[in-house]
């Protein structure tokens, strides 16, 4: 019997023959935190008397959930960060260097590597073929110290992708569909595998808004294969010798599989306060949109911010409608303003955030107060998670935002002239 991609490369790591409800003990070939769940791991890694990291050189902190720092206590996080990782030699993306997530992309994952980070979006680096998922600070504080740790090998389901995407649709609209359709649980401990003749139309873009949001199905991993497109983007980020040809076997056994014909995807929209609480955005036209905010880790990609540049050339925000943009890394931010694409954002009224998560989680830089809506491209949207509990936050492709500034009100990007 063949094996999906989760046991592929968990039986690479382990050193065993993996499969699905197996519990094996793998090498980690990366390993991180973030500023807001940094102090807690290093916390727990000193109180168990741990003396020195088991990989420097595969262990980062990432400063971008709060960064640069909104107040005194985040500051001090900050300090305590920097102190660590100057003693022990750990790797670290200081203020503006961009979202751990699109870094790990960029940079410091390959094929077939497993990633953990303490920080459920870590799935996001599934796209370019690694087990990659999130944990809490305890157990990442373990494999900082380790340099492994152990896994259930989680079922797969296969999600075979046919199609290509019309105009104003995006990989943003593929993945609220998909968990639309199965829950905010469909997934719990799953692989999503990604396959299918439509895969090829996919860009790493794509995958990576896709693979980033696989956990707000519940899913361990949300996994592509290393194909082609795997190949240009490593080529384009100058790392062609981390590629490595890496997908299922033909007869792999899945759990289940669900078919999504990209040709029949339209625009679509989650509302509050769930993010499988969906519907098409035409439907939704009329609600009054407050702010709009493009980035992320999902949708903070040149793509997206290309995507949004191309509808808003020569138009405007909507006079009562705050519009705020955050690239997702320094190469992202540098390659818009090459592009002019930041030109033609500032032009249409859009305020430009350093390289970080922003607005996203609701700690400054887009905070929202009672009783406003924001039209975001993030990936979730429940009570409180932009700021107050009281606020209202839809979740869409940069395509549906762009259109919706233009506008102030939820809207369809194929109705903008």
């Amino acid at each position: 019997m063949g094996k999906t991609l989760a046991e592929k490369i968990l039986s690479l790591k382990s050193g065993c023959d993996a499969r699905a409800g197996d519990i094996v003990i793998a090498q980690v070939d990366l390993v991180f935190a973030q500023d807001t769940t940094g102090p807690l791991t290093i916390r727990q890694f000193q109180a168990g008397n741990f003396e020195r990291l088991a990989n420097p050189e595969k262990t980062a902190l990432f400063f971008d959930h709060a960064a640069p720092s909104p107040n005194r206590e985040l500051a001090s996080d900050h300090q305590f960060m920097r102190q660590f990782a100057r003693e022990t030699g750990c790797l670290i993306s200081d203020v503006g260097g961009g979202i751990c997530h699109q870094l790990v992309a960029e940079s410091m994952t390959k094929p077939g590597d497993v990633v953990v980070g303490a920080d459920s979006h870590t799935v996001t680096a599934g796209a370019l073929g690694a087990f990659a998922t999130g944990m809490g600070s305890s157990d990442v504080a373990v494999v900082f110290a380790l340099g492994k740790t152990w896994f259930r090998v989680p079922e797969s389901i296969k999600i075979s992708v046919t199609g290509e995407f019309r105009r104003g649709v995006m990989a943003k609209d593929l993945v609220l569909n998909l968990i639309g359709s199965i829950g905010a649980d469909g997934a719990t401990y799953k692989a999503l595998e990604f396959g299918g003749e439509g895969l090829d139309r996919l860009t790493m873009s794509d995958r990576l808004t896709i693979a980033n949001m696989a956990v707000e199905a519940g899913a361990k991993v949300g996994l592509f294969p290393a194909d082609r497109v795997t190949r240009n983007y490593l080529n384009h980020q100058k790392r062609g010798e981390d590629y490595q040809p890496f997908s299922a076997d033909k007869d792999a056994c899945y759990e289940s599989q669900i078919n999504i014909n990209l040709t029949a995807l339209e625009p679509t929209v989650a509302k509050p306060h769930q993010v499988a609480n969906i519907a098409p955005a035409r439907e939704l036209k009329g609600t009054k949109i407050d702010q709009v905010f493009i980035g992320t880790c999902t949708n903070g990609r040149l793509e997206d911010i290309a995507t949004a540049a191309a509808i808003l050339k020569g138009k405007k925000h909507h006079p009562r409608t705050r519009f705020i943009i955050a690239p997702a890394s320094p190469q992202i931010l540098l390659d818009a303003i090459s592009a002019g694409y930041i030109r033609t954002l500032v032009e249409a009224g859009a305020v430009i955030m350093p390289p970080g998560c922003a607005a996203c989680l609701g700690l400054h830089q887009g905070v929202l107060a009672s009783g406003e809506a924001c039209l975001s491209t993030a990936n979730r949207n429940f009570k409180g998670r932009m700021g107050s509990p009281e606020a209202f936050i839809y979740l869409g492709s940069p395509a549906t935002a762009a259109a919706t500034v233009i506008t102030g009100e939820i809207t369809d990007p194929r109705d903008v002239k």
